[in-house]
């Protein structure tokens, strides 16, 4: 009896020990689990709302709040000027609607600089930067980079006129964007558009020495890259610089003094050259 109540109790230590040796592999499994799921919390994007066009938006559409929806965005990446809430898009007392004034993909962020303020239109008034102006300049077909030139895009402006008597091609103003060409203000246009004005944005000190150019002259655009961040600097070209013609200094010749006297015969006068006596 004793052999079989030892036999009893050794199995019974060795369940007992191998009931502890599992039940601390599953609390390990236990806490590994919960160590691994705070680790993920942790690393998880905190998200906000945003509202985004819920169909494709084009320039000139109003839109309503049945044109938009919210998601959820990444706190971190913001674009700026997103609306997050209908109560920023629309507040209360303001019209229920904006203008697009740049296309907008489905999905895509509503933000402020593509739409118009509450009520407002897609005309240059809601283009214009805060203490710009609208100008408009005369060009052809040559002058206006052969019909190229869209809403949106930036130029140079060179003038041609008579200065000092000698015909010149200077460049007077540089980085200029332009908000529309003819009538046409729409940035997202691909047709050509063979134009007779385009439209710029300016400051006043800018439209004042436009105006004047434009009243003395000849203007021509010449359109900068979207790559290029570099300001032109002064050019004056005129037909001489053209050619490579230099001026040819003047000698002036010293001429030689040459003293006379007067004199009478009959009724005849004479000079008589004589020695000069200083």
């Amino acid at each position: 009896m004793r052999m079989i109540f030892g036999l009893v109790l050794l199995v019974g230590l060795g369940l007992a020990g191998f009931a502890v040796y599992m039940a601390q592999g599953y609390i390990q499994k236990y806490e590994r689990q919960l160590a691994e799921e705070r680790a993920a919390r942790a690393e998880q994007v905190d998200l906000v709302p945003v509202v985004v066009a819920n169909e494709p938006l084009r320039y000139g559409q109003q839109v309503t709040l049945e044109n938009l929806r919210r998601v959820l965005w990444p706190k971190d990446s913001l674009p700026e000027g997103v609306f997050q809430t209908a109560e920023e898009l629309f507040p209360d007392g303001q019209p229920k609607f904006r203008t697009v004034l740049r296309a907008m993909e489905a999905g895509e962020p509503l933000l402020a600089v593509k739409v118009t303020a509450p009520g407002g239109d897609a005309g240059l008034t809601s283009r214009l930067s805060r203490g710009m102006r609208a100008f408009a300049i005369r060009v052809d077909v040559a002058s206006g980079v052969s019909g190229f030139l869209r809403p949106g895009d930036t130029v140079d402006v060179y003038w041609t006129g008579q200065s000092q008597d000698k015909q010149v091609t200077r460049l007077i103003q540089t980085g200029i964007p332009l908000i529309a060409v003819d009538q046409i203000a729409d940035e997202d246009t691909s047709r050509p558009l063979i134009a007779r004005t385009v439209t710029v944005e300016a400051t006043p000190q800018q439209v004042a020495a436009l105006a004047q150019a434009q009243s003395t002259g000849r203007l021509s655009l010449s359109l900068v890259g979207n790559q290029d961040e570099e300001m032109a600097e002064v050019v004056e070209v005129d037909q001489k610089l053209l050619l490579g013609i230099e001026d040819t200094p003047i000698v002036e010749v010293e001429k030689e003094e040459v003293c006379t006297i007067r004199t009478r015969r009959g009724g005849e006068v004479m000079e008589i050259p004589i020695p000069c006596t200083n």
